[in-house]
């Protein structure tokens, strides 16, 4: 490694450990309104959980089906991590909506208010290490909201069928608390979040704050979800390993919009293709200004790509670029986003990395690039290449350009500079000008 790397590493791991200090976190670069209503939510929460260790005596049963509600939650978020990822991106200022409370709204049904509040809290840090396309402020305060929306729907239960908190009611006055419980769950839930984007994006119409009907939809079934599932485990535990299978397959019917947007992929290598990259881009882009966060690309060219397919066929060609499309999937972050624009060419999207990291990122890429080692089949049998490499490009809002279309160009850009420069390497566009280096 040469010393410029090791200092480079060396500056990634201060930013890294730095992450960690409460002064450094990007909740504090808030506006000071919006500041000011995430930790009061936050403050709040915090003094009703403490008031409420001592309400209900906490039983092994109590445990024994929390463990079982968190299992079904980590379960759900695994199987939908992908198309979840997704979704975040396009509700980018609009209520976010998805089939957590089926699990949630189970918990705050049938177990005391302690269990239940670990149960949210559990979901959401799963879901935001697995998913993990916000910063770690906001899913804080979405756990939280969740976790007063839970108060809520408890006390409109406990006043209702005050003898029967925590379980599930039964008869014509336990629907009836149920139904209270759940809209109160939801309108707390909704009202808080709303608050937040109205605040977050004073000038964006009224209507994004509140979302779609159809979102809202989805937000009452899973809370009709969380109803089944509460009565089941009180009656028929081992029937919520059925309604599992049975919500994991129908979680697609309901997300047709989101998995019309997760099709948009190349043919090829399964990458998203030139228009859906741009899209999530643009939106990302979008996002990194508004909370003036750095955001990287990187274009990336196969060196003497058509010699593979003049020396052994577009077939084999075409088996390259899917081994070369795995390399980059298995090598970018989980918040990454991968496309092909055509041909050889294929486009990275690197959100909140900053122009060392970046160049970091893009220097792992090349290494892995020309370690590759495809068999391609050929009439005469299959043939081991082994020297295929790339050029790339790197570019980093915003020192790099105010615009998206900037910063695609300056990586562009760059990435003809890495060809003139003998290929095989990674040049970073320069900030503000300047010459272009090679690395």
């Amino acid at each position: 490694m040469s010393i410029r790397h090791r200092l480079a590493h060396r500056r990634l791991r201060r930013r890294q450990d730095a992450a960690w200090s409460p002064t450094k976190w990007a909740l504090w670069s808030l506006p000071r309104t919006v500041l000011g209503y995430v930790l009061a939510v936050e403050i709040i929460t915090a003094v009703v959980v403490a008031s409420t260790f001592d309400l209900v005596a906490i039983t092994a049963g109590d445990w024994i089906r929390l463990l079982v509600l968190a299992a079904g939650s980590a379960i759900h978020i695994e199987a939908a991590r992908d198309i979840e990822r997704l979704r975040k991106v396009g509700a980018e200022g609009i209520p976010y909506t998805n089939l957590k409370g089926m699990w949630t709204f189970a918990g705050v049904l049938i177990l005391p208010p302690p269990l239940a509040a670990a149960l949210i809290v559990s979901t959401y840090v799963h879901s935001w290490l697995r998913v993990r396309r916000v910063p770690p402020y906001r899913s804080v305060f979405t756990a939280t909201t969740v976790v007063l929306a839970g108060a809520a729907g408890a006390v409109a239960l406990a006043a209702i069928r005050p003898g029967v908190y925590p379980g599930y009611p039964g008869g014509p006055l336990g629907l009836v608390a149920v139904v209270t419980a759940g809209l109160a769950y939801w309108f707390v839930n909704f009202a808080l979040v709303a608050g937040a984007i109205m605040l977050s994006n004073p000038d964006s119409p009224g209507r994004n704050a509140i979302g779609k009907l159809s979102e809202q939809l989805i937000v009452a079934g899973s809370l009709g979800l969380g109803v089944a599932t509460a009565a089941l485990l009180l009656s028929q535990p081992w029937a919520v390993a059925v309604l599992l299978l049975t919500i994991l397959g129908l979680h697609r019917a309901l997300l047709v919009e989101q998995f019309q947007a997760a099709s948009r992929t190349d043919p090829k290598t399964g990458l998203a293709n030139a228009a859906f990259w741009h899209e999530i881009a643009r939106r990302e882009f979008a996002g990194a200004e508004r909370t003036s966060s750095r955001l990287g690309v990187l274009y990336l060219d196969l060196d003497h790509f058509k010699a593979i397919n003049d020396t052994f066929g577009h077939m084999a060609g075409d088996e390259a670029l899917k081994a070369v499309a795995a390399e980059l999937r298995q090598e970018v972050r989980d918040n990454d986003l991968v496309g092909r624009l055509g041909g050889e060419e294929f486009v990275i999207l690197l959100p909140q990395t900053s122009a060392a990291d970046t160049a970091l990122a893009a220097e792992r890429i090349r290494r892995r690039v020309a370690g590759l080692a495809v068999t391609i089949p050929t009439p005469t049998g299959p043939v081991l290449c082994e020297t295929i490499t790339c050029s790339i490009g790197a570019a980093t809002y915003p020192e790099s350009g105010s615009s998206l279309d900037e910063l695609q160009m300056a990586a562009d850009l760059a990435m003809y500079q890495a060809k003139d420069a003998g290929r095989n390497c990674v040049v970073s566009a320069p900030a503000n000008g300047g010459e272009l280096p090679a690395s």
